[in-house]
């Protein structure tokens, strides 16, 4: 049963007033057991609630059961949520009293940057917070079967690594149990599919302190993954008339100046490379290099290297190009957050008439490579420019005409193409408006996986043209994909997609053969030779282990084809297949199963074709 996703409540909704009164019920259990305690925020989230604490004493999940036990019993107490407002001296004044630091510092900030003359605050019991609210009315409302704590973890106060650290307990709520044990179901079977977890078993990627937080190795399974969608992507691609090309990994910094990516972007980038070049004269010059965050600045220069007629166009330039952004250190973990990344890059230079079949092309092509990878419960998010946005200026370029325009363009293309899809205000690039393919994640929240983008803005500012059919000098469009996001990213979603169990064209290891005895080794190797001379993967199981064991250790590493090798096999010429999650076996002859592997493999099939 699928977790609870993209439905977001809202302050009025009483589930999300349940969660809010939760989480004070938590904080006066958590101040009942650690006398001392100093609060943080304590939200409403998408499952539940949060609460952070500086404690005394550390809480660990050992802890949950008695928290949980003294939450109930403060419920039963049928605590009425009182709600109050003070001016804003006696407010503070109140929150020193508390000896609440970090509200007393959040107060401060909300009264200063919104202008706020008045706090409110609730009580609930013995329990004193500032907070907006709502809650429930009493504490009687609030189901005592419903929800679980969940989690302990670490979080930074305000989300700056540089503030403290705080202690954060997640929990689940719900209106009734049953939703809460469904949800529980559903969120212990996605943990056993996190990529990090089956990352490790399946041999896939590693982490090493010594290379660096955010930058991971990829090992050879995990390598016959990244190679296989890059072929796929390729093959995509090349249909399509793209033309792939090369680029490095750094560039000197003024080249991101004038893009506009700096100084907006810098806290995403590395720190600058500095360098003393020589002229030819022998002069000393100094130079400042940086890692490259996207590829989109060295593909606009590889498009800018020759004057381009409009019979050219579009022009579109494709690259697996690696790319560098230090990410916060709270939020790298995984694939999902890495610091150095392989991206399916792409960008198409077109003039202004040719965006609607670009866009419509682009969409296609990523309509075909999910429905390959047999990818279908997905969404469309138009992100759009917030032109409110208190960042204003420094967030977007400042061209209300274009975005307008451009965003309009992008509706009808959607409508034309007869495609669903929701509007975000706040969510474009900073140079026009983009189309995300939302994907959900295996607990069950959607998050973008794919983008396509419409710049107007970047392409101008680095002087690109083309001649128009009048003879003129035109400044084309940019559209910016990427199908198969970063490889990094996209492995992580696809292992926790097909928990670690892929289809054999994907699969690091197609084939492995076992026999029931070392006497068979001499046949179950010629079978692994007449595959790999197909280019097919296929491996030798252990000659020590017992064929119980090679089966047991063959479906543990989820290989999706075992062919078991005996006397009878040998004899015939045969095999004996065993597929990974399916009971009944196929006994067939060699050149049987080499021509219908062959196929399931050419046509990058999700079964086993038959």
């Amino acid at each position: 049963m699928p977790l609870e996703h993209s439905g977001e409540i809202k302050p009025d909704d009483k589930l999300y007033q349940i969660r809010h009164s939760l989480a004070h019920v938590l904080a006066q259990a958590v101040l009942e057991l650690r006398e001392g305690a100093t609060l943080g925020f304590g939200p409403p989230i998408q499952d539940g609630f949060y609460y952070d604490f500086v404690l005394p004493e550390p809480i660990t999940e050992s802890d949950f059961p008695e928290l949980e036990r003294r939450m109930r019993r403060i419920i039963k107490k049928n605590q009425r949520f009182y709600r109050e407002e003070l001016p804003k001296t006696e407010a503070l004044a109140r929150i020193d009293e508390m000896g609440e630091p970090y509200k007393r510092e959040y107060a401060e900030e909300l009264c200063a940057k919104n202008g706020l003359e008045a706090l409110s605050f609730y009580r609930n019991g013995p329990f004193l917070d500032m907070c907006e609210g709502p809650h429930v009315e009493s504490s009687k409302e609030i189901p005592r079967d419903a929800f679980k704590l969940r989690s302990v973890a670490g979080a930074y106060w305000r989300g700056d690594s540089r503030n403290k650290m705080m202690t954060r307990i997640y929990a689940w709520a719900f209106e009734d149990k049953a939703t809460l044990d469904s949800h529980v179901e559903a969120y212990e079977l996605a943990q056993a599919r996190d990529h990090k977890k089956l990352g490790r078993e399946l041999d896939i990627y590693v982490i090493d302190n010594e290379i660096g937080r955010g930058l991971p190795l990829w090992l050879p399974n995990g390598t016959v993954i990244r190679d296989e969608l890059e072929k796929l992507a390729r093959e995509l691609e090349f249909k399509d008339g793209y033309q792939r090309v090369a680029t490095p990994h750094l560039a000197k910094q003024e080249l991101f100046y004038r893009t506009g990516h700096l100084p907006y972007y810098a806290e995403d980038m590395y720190p600058p490379l500095e360098v003393i070049e020589h002229t030819e004269h022998g002069d000393e010059v100094k130079e400042s290099y940086v890692l490259k965050p996207m590829n989109c600045p060295h593909h606009h220069k590889i498009f800018a290297s020759s004057l381009r007629s409009y019979r050219e166009l579009p022009v579109r330039l494709a690259e697996y190009g690696h790319v560098y952004r230090f990410e916060d250190s709270g939020a790298v973990g995984g694939l999902l957050r890495v610091r150095g990344m392989c991206m399916n890059d792409a960008h198409i230079y077109c003039t202004e008439d040719q965006i609607g079949a670009e866009f419509r092309n682009v969409i296609q092509l990523y309509d075909h490579a999910y429905s390959i990878l047999g990818l279908k419960d997905y969404y469309l998010r138009l992100s759009c420019w917030d032109p409110d946005d208190p960042l204003g200026k420094n967030k977007y370029v400042d061209e209300p005409e274009a975005w307008e325009k451009s965003q309009d363009a992008l509706r009808a293309i959607l409508k034309e193409l007869e495609l669903d899809y929701v509007e975000a205000t706040g969510e474009a690039a900073f140079y026009g408006p983009k189309i995300d393919v939302q994907f959900p994640t295996v607990t069950g929240r959607y998050e973008s996986l794919s983008t396509v983008q419409l710049d107007f803005a970047i392409p101008k500012r680095l002087d690109l043209k083309y001649v128009g059919s009048d003879g003129a000098e035109h400044v084309p469009y940019c559209i910016h994909r990427a199908p198969f996001s970063t490889h990094e990213r996209f492995v992580a979603y696809l292992i926790e997609h097909f928990g670690g169990a892929f289809p054999t064209w994907l699969a690091p290891v197609q084939v492995q053969v076992l026999t029931v005895s070392e006497q068979f080794d001499e046949y179950a190797q010629k079978v692994v030779d007449v595959l790999r001379a197909d280019f097919v993967r296929a491996e030798l199981a252990s000659a020590n282990d017992t064929v119980a064991k090679k089966i047991r250790d063959g479906t543990t590493r989820k290989i999706p084809n075992l062919l078991v090798v005996g006397e009878r096999e040998v004899a015939s010429q045969e095999v004996t297949l065993r597929r990974y999650g399916v009971r009944e076996q196929l006994t067939m002859s060699l050149e049987s199963f080499k021509a219908k592997l062959l196929k399931t493999i050419q046509t990058r099939a999700l079964e086993f074709m038959q």
